[in-house]
């Protein structure tokens, strides 16, 4: 049996006294959609974080494709790096520079390929997500939800084996937020990328996921596929799903 692509293994962060990641322990394997829900300060964006290696953990380690991030250093960071893309909660787009240029500005920094290229790369991944007519706009000039596809053809633009989603459907109408999951769904499948996104919307994650993992108190409270958190009994999930944890979650 093959090992998981991803091994996270006893996490442990904390920021001054405020405890965020405590042990937390999961696996994901290759291929896989996993979807992390949680309370806002369950630490769902620091795992991101820890995944790319932006955030150095207190104890624990995440082992991916079989090798210990920690160790990576220089050039094999980097070329760790490369193996992800992001969408960021905001889409994190550069005012100043055009739609196209948003989307090739990972493959310029390489300097692998030639400007035709690198255009023909663009407007490929552009293509994938409906915008092809957008790349001599500039990012004031579209919707919130054109921003976040921008930002999904910047995130798939160096072809990775792994996007990383953060909060992808935030601050968009059910509609937007419904072409974002589709669109999720669908490079999934012709990408062939491991995913792993974090988010409050359950709609969006019973969407995406092939699998549901949701923290509280800075450990996996729950693991399990979506239909299995649908018929979950227990209390911490009931409450989150249902919407009512509007403030802190009470366990009887």
């Amino acid at each position: 049996m093959a090992e998981p692509f991803f091994q996270i293994v006893n996490l442990k962060k904390s920021f001054g006294q405020q405890v965020v990641l405590d042990g937390l322990t999961f696996d994901i394997n290759k291929g896989e959609s996993i979807v992390v829900i949680g309370q806002s300060g369950t630490g769902k964006s620091v795992l991101l974080k820890h995944l790319i290696r932006l955030l150095e953990p207190d104890a624990g380690k995440i082992l991916f494709d079989g090798t210990d991030i920690s160790t990576l250093e220089g050039k094999q960071l980097v070329a760790m790096r490369r193996r992800f893309g992001m969408l960021f909660q905001s889409a994190a787009l550069f005012d100043s520079l055009t739609v196209g240029e948003n989307v090739g500005l990972g493959l310029k920094e390489t300097g692998k390929l030639r400007d035709k290229q690198i255009d023909d790369v663009v407007l490929s991944k552009l293509e994938m997500v409906g915008l092809a007519d957008t790349a001599d706009k500039y990012p004031a000039e579209l919707s919130g939800g054109m921003r976040k596809r921008v930002g999904l053809a910047r995130a798939i633009a160096n072809d990775p084996e792994v996007l990383l989603y953060d909060e992808p459907t935030t601050g968009l109408d059910p509609i937007t937020a419904d072409v974002i999951n589709d669109l999720i769904v669908d490079l999934n499948q012709k990408l062939n990328v491991t995913s792993v996104a974090v988010t409050h919307d359950m709609t969006s994650a019973f969407k995406i996921a092939d699998r549901i993992v949701m923290l509280y108190a800075g450990k996996v409270e729950f693991d399990g596929r979506p239909d299995d958190v649908r018929r979950s009994t227990n209390d911490i999930v009931r409450q989150f799903i249902s919407g009512s944890a509007s403030g802190p979650i009470q366990v009887r």
